[in-house]
C-alpha cells in the first residue's frame, strides 16, 4: 500500500524575525499583567471595605512602585492607588500605559496574528484609552474590573483558537508563563508578610476570609476548595500556589510549561540557543520541588520568593540575549553552527520596564 504524503504536512519550520517574536513574548506578558492588576484592584477593593488594612499599599509593593507612586502622592488612599494602577498614563505598570503596549505588540504583529485577534485587541485597548475618572468610582470599580479580566480572557481564547503553531505561538506562550511564574511569586510573597494573622487571630472568621482573599487574588480559590476542602492553613495555601501540579497559575506549573516551551525551540527549530536558558529553568524546578511549602516557609518565604523573582528576570534577559540581541544581525546571515535562524533584531524599549 502506497502512502500519500501532504506536501503541506512536511514543510520545513519558517525563520521568524527576532522583532516578531520579542512582540509575541511581550504582549502576552502584557495581557497577563493586565489581566492579574485588574483582579487584585477588584479583590482588594472587596477585601478593605470588610474592614481589612494595608491592602492598598500591598498593591503598591507586589508591583515595586513604591518610589514612582510616592512621588506625585503624599499618601496611600483608596482613590489614589486606583487612579495611578488605571488611569495614568505616565505609570508604565499602569493598566492604561499596558493598554497601550499591547496595541503597540499588536501592531507590530499585523502580519503574522490572526484577524480575530487583532479586532479583539483593538477593541480592547480603545475602551481603556476611554476610561475617565467616573468609571474608577467605588461603584463601578468592581464592574470595570470584570470587563477588564473578561477581555484579557477573551484574548487568551481567541489566540488559543486562531494563532497558528510556529515559533510566534511558543514565545507568546513562553511570555504567559513567565509572567504568571513571577506574578505568582510577587502575590505570594506580599501577601503573605501582610495576612500573618497575629495569635489572637488564628483560625477566626476574618483569618480565613483574609487566606481567601489571597486565593481569590490568584484565581485559585475554587480550585483550592476543590482539592483541599476546609484547610484554610497558610503552609496549605503557600504550598497550593507553589507546588500545585493542576492548578495553571501556579509556579510550578508555569516553570514547566516555561521548560516545555524551551524545549520545543530546540527540539523542532533547532534553537540550540535554548539549552543554556533550559538549564536554568531547570535548576529552578529542582530547588522548587526539592522542599515542601513548610520548609520553605521556615528556610525564608520572602527569600525563597526574591530569589525565584531574580532568577526568572535572568531567564527573561537570557532569552532576550539569545533570540533579539542588542547587536543587529544582518538580513539572510546565519551562523554555521545553525543556532538561531532569525534574520533581524528589534529590541522594544517598554520590554525593558520590567518590574
Amino acid at each position: 500500500m502506497t502512502m500519500t504524503v501532504d506536501p503541506v504536512a512536511t514543510l520545513p519550520p519558517q525563520p521568524l524575525l527576532s522583532r516578531y517574536a520579542e512582540s509575541a513574548m511581550w504582549l502576552a506578558r502584557y495581557v497577563e499583567r493586565v489581566e492579574n492588576l485588574a483582579r487584585i484592584i477588584d479583590i482588594t477593593e472587596t477585601f478593605v471595605r470588610s474592614g481589612a488594612t494595608d491592602g492598598w499599599q500591598g498593591i503598591i509593593q507586589i508591583n515595586a512602585d513604591e518610589e514612582r507612586f510616592f512621588e506625585t502622592h503624599a499618601k496611600v488612599t483608596a482613590q489614589g492607588v486606583i487612579s495611578f494602577y488605571v488611569l495614568d498614563a505616565e505609570n508604565p505598570t499602569s493598566i492604561m500605559a499596558l493598554a497601550h503596549a499591547i496595541r503597540e505588540n499588536a501592531r507590530a504583529l499585523r502580519p503574522i496574528i490572526s484577524v480575530e485577534m487583532w479586532a479583539q485587541l483593538n477593541v480592547f485597548t480603545k475602551s481603556i484609552r476611554e476610561l475617565r475618572a467616573a468609571d474608577i468610582r467605588p461603584n463601578e470599580l468592581s464592574t470595570l474590573c470584570s470587563r477588564i479580566k473578561e477581555a484579557c480572557q477573551t484574548h487568551t481564547g481567541i489566540t488559543e483558537g486562531t494563532l497558528y503553531r510556529d515559533q510566534t505561538s511558543v514565545f507568546y506562550n513562553i511570555g504567559r508563563y513567565l509572567e504568571r511564574a513571577d506574578q505568582i511569586t510577587r502575590l505570594i510573597d506580599i501577601k503573605y508578610h501582610t495576612l500573618l494573622p497575629s495569635e489572637a487571630g488564628v483560625g477566626s472568621e476574618v483569618d480565613i476570609s483574609q487566606w481567601s482573599a489571597l486565593l481569590r487574588s490568584a484565581a485559585g480559590y475554587h480550585a483550592y476548595r476543590r482539592v483541599m476542602a476546609g484547610d484554610i492553613r497558610p503552609s496549605s495555601v503557600i504550598g497550593f500556589l507553589l507546588n500545585s501540579a493542576a492548578f495553571p497559575r501556579s509556579l510550578a506549573t508555569n516553570l514547566r510549561m516555561l521548560h516545555g516551551g524551551l524545549t520545543q525551540l530546540r527540539r523542532d527549530y533547532r534553537l540550540r540557543g535554548a539549552s543554556k536558558i533550559l538549564e536554568r529553568v531547570e535548576h529552578l524546578l529542582s530547588v522548587l520541588e526539592g522542599q515542601t511549602s513548610t520548609q520553605i516557609i521556615l528556610r525564608g518565604l520572602h527569600e525563597f520568593n526574591d530569589w525565584m523573582q531574580c532568577e526568572l528576570r535572568l531567564v527573561q534577559q537570557d532569552i532576550a540575549e539569545t533570540f533579539w540581541p542588542e547587536e543587529p544581525v544582518p538580513n539572510g546571515f546565519a551562523p554555521s553552527d545553525g543556532t538561531e535562524v532569525f534574520v533581524s533584531t528589534n529590541t522594544q524599549t517598554q520590554g525593558q520596564s520590567q518590574h
